[in-house]
């Protein structure tokens, strides 16, 4: 097999195995309501096997930055079935991330509302809010039926994508936002079923993958980790206790028979994520990380050497809403433009030049 041959993911059919990772671009407006201008940036880049819509809100409160769409109102799953429709136009596959942001907001982000997490610590560092920077506040420590509650607004989230014409969800569980704070002893020191011994701390991440599972079709629902990535305060730094909580949590995943796993960690081909992939036991795609971006040769070889059956790339496909073909045909790339990722407007965005306009 190799990058540009087609693979299955559950039901999801995929023409080549190149996905757009999910990166966060806050043109979502301040109703976080997917407009043309993302539904015009996602149809651009439906050449990939599949598109990996940003991170969006499942609530409210789980909103993690000014400009970042939801899946929340009626007026929002609107916008996200016509980027369905524009991916769709183009013979693409899109599925959307349903994020909870957990402790990484603020109540100038979420619109006054409560910042929660699995305990009572606030990240060291600052957010940008409507305000300008500010401290992330210390957040309110979930209790155990608020974070059964987290569990219904994950599934109705995923109901309303497929309603809306998505053709599945990928759960986040990365990057330090609330699912991937529960499974770190760094950010959650609770003492109830969901903090303390390695079961407790996967189970909220088992318990929404499953429900959402039950929900819309484990064939249509993904999940994405990022053990070790030591971001936003979520530190995994004992790999003894990061092994056991991630095959504990691929090992009761497993029976499910998910579309897929992602995994982002720095080194895709080493023995801890090689592992993991076999205990998983379904498809794998691998993202080596934010340090460097995911080069063609790169993921040529993750797929040659059989280390994932497809591969997410990020600022690539930013920068190239015709990477497919040029990655086939080996022409050369786009700069990117990294001080317009999350500006308002279509620059940066929308105005990449395609091959035949260079």
């Amino acid at each position: 097999m190799d990058l540009f041959t087609p693979v299955t993911l559950g039901d999801l059919e995929l023409g080549n195995r190149i996905v757009m990772a999910p990166l966060t671009r806050l043109r979502g407006g301040p109703e976080g309501i997917p407009g043309d201008l993302i539904a015009e940036h996602y149809r651009q880049r439906a050449g990939v096997g599949l598109v990996i819509a940003e991170g969006t809100y499942v609530s409210f409160e789980s909103q993690a930055f000014v400009g970042q769409p939801g899946i929340v109102t009626d007026e929002q799953a609107e916008g996200w079935r016509r980027v369905a429709d524009a991916v769709h136009s183009r013979g693409g596959r899109i599925v959307l991330q349903l994020m909870h942001g957990g402790r990484v907001t603020h109540p100038d982000v979420n619109g006054g509302r409560r910042v929660v997490a699995p305990s009572a610590i606030a990240i060291d560092g600052e957010v940008h809010t409507t305000a300008g920077k500010q401290p992330y506040p210390v957040p309110h420590a979930l209790t155990t039926d608020e974070v059964k509650a987290v569990v219904d607004d994950i599934v109705a989230a995923a109901r309303r994508s497929i309603e809306a014409g998505l053709d599945g969800v990928e759960i986040h569980s990365a990057n330090g936002y609330l699912l991937h704070e529960f499974l770190s002893p760094a950010s959650n020191q609770r003492t109830d079923e969901y903090g303390g011994s390695v079961e407790n701390r996967i189970r909220l991440v088992v318990e929404a993958v499953t429900a959402a599972a039950e929900a819309v079709g484990a064939g249509r629902v993904g999940l994405r980790i990022s053990p070790e990535h030591n971001i936003q305060d979520v530190l995994e730094t004992d790999r003894e206790d990061v092994s056991a909580v991630y095959g504990a949590l691929v090992d009761r995943l497993r029976p499910l028979g998910l579309a897929y796993l992602s995994v982002l960690h720095r080194e895709p081909t080493g023995e801890f994520v090689q592992e993991l992939r076999q205990r998983f036991g379904g498809k794998v795609i691998a993202n080596s990380g934010f340090s460097s971006p995911t080069t063609r040769d790169e993921a040529v070889r993750l797929i040659e050497d059989s280390h994932a059956d497809a591969v997410a790339v990020g600022r690539a496909v930013l920068a190239n809403p015709d990477l497919v073909e040029r990655w086939r045909n080996e022409h050369p790339e786009n700069a990117l433009r990294p001080e317009l990722f999350y500006g308002p407007g279509a620059e940066g965005y929308t105005d990449y030049p395609r091959l035949q306009e260079v």
